[in-house]
């Protein structure tokens, strides 16, 4: 099936409904997209939990490795890992029973997508989460 988001209208109900984002490639360097897309989403109250194997903390936040290392629920996985990388993800993902999977903008990738939403997933590709979360903000 074709990869289809939720409508902005759901989009805006999950974050606003969300406290707890594990994102996936976040980096420690705040050049890089990851760090500055989740600063943002830290500064509009959300707690990030950053997983990467190659650094040690993000946001004085001890850094996990996978995703099956996060202790307590996750609302939203955020995503930034090339596409061909979102398959393994998904799997790790569904193992972990987060609510939401989001591959952030320029990332989408059709195995993914079609694994989590026949186990009824909720699964948003191509699309930046401080964006989305700005222009739910901009529709109250």
């Amino acid at each position: 099936m074709a990869i289809e988001n939720p409508d902005r209208q759901e989009i805006g109900k999950i974050l606003k409904d969300a406290k707890r984002i594990a994102v996936v490639g976040l980096s420690d360097n705040p050049e890089r997209t990851s760090y500055m897309v989740s600063k943002a989403m830290k500064d509009a109250g959300y707690e990030i939990i950053p997983v990467n194997p190659t650094v040690q903390e993000v946001f004085g936040v001890k850094a996990v490795a996978s995703l099956k290392e996060i202790t307590g629920h996750v609302d939203i996985v955020n995503i930034f890992r090339r596409a061909e990388f979102l398959p393994e993800l998904a799997k790790e993902f569904a193992e972990i029973d987060a609510d939401v999977f989001w591959a952030q903008q320029g990332i989408e990738n059709q195995e993914a997508y079609d694994f989590l939403s026949e186990k009824g997933y909720t699964v948003i590709m191509n699309r930046c989460i401080k964006v989305e979360h700005s222009l739910s903000r901009s529709d109250r």
